[in-house]
């Protein structure tokens, strides 16, 4: 647990475009801290920092863009064909963002002692993150609308999507170890009042 007697941090999780996002800017529209634990990711590899040279080591230059930034795809493309990469990769990255994360919320701690902080993060069972929150959301979404959604967002094949969403945990053993769900599939007006509604709840246990 990384906050104070008083704070409540909470891990927000779900799978693959299940909708995550969309109801991590709604808890920020409420008065939230979000962290965004893609975004920290993206930070900690940014060329020349440590993180980013023991990625081209391993992988070689074929991941990089021009601009010797990561090229997110053509990475994605090795690791979720192959486990073992992939569990490399995490572990150059993940240690690396929880220890920006830590400081993220000790800073909220600080700033107000009765935060309700929203630690978005795709893979928090995977990484052992759900030992260091106070509760879990997990965002549901069927199937066909991960695919479906992956299909345009990300421009993979039916394939590639199916792989995507195969290579993390089952939502539905996710949702079993979840304190809430909330489904991403609802009307945006019909989540939001879900959204509303939980942090009215989170903000009494704060």
């Amino acid at each position: 647990m990384l906050c104070s007697a008083t704070m409540i941090l909470v891990g927000l999780t779900g799978g693959v475009a299940t909708g995550k996002s969309t109801v991590a800017k709604m808890f920020k529209q409420c008065g939230a801290v979000v962290i965004d634990a893609d975004e920290l990711a993206r930070d900690v590899v940014k060329p020349g920092k440590p993180a980013w040279r023991e990625i081209v080591a391993l992988f070689g230059k074929t991941v990089l863009n021009q601009d010797r930034t990561l090229n997110r795809q053509a990475l994605g493309s090795i690791v979720f064909r192959n486990p073992i990469k992939r569990r490399q990769l995490e572990r150059i990255i993940h240690p690396r963002v929880a220890r920006e994360q830590t400081g993220l919320t000790k800073q909220a701690a600080r700033t107000d002692p009765t935060a309700v902080v929203i630690y978005e993060v795709p893979l928090l069972f995977e990484a052992g993150v759900d030992k260091r929150v106070d509760k879990i959301i997990v965002v549901t979404a069927d199937r066909k609308t991960q695919i479906a959604r992956l299909k345009k967002r990300n421009g993979l094949s039916r394939a590639e999507a199916i792989r995507r969403i195969n290579s993390q945990m089952p939502l539905a053993k996710k949702n079993q170890r979840a304190d809430h769900a909330l489904s991403g599939t609802l009307p945006r007006p019909s989540l939001h009042r879900q959204v509303v509604r939980l942090l009215e709840s989170l903000r009494l246990l704060a």
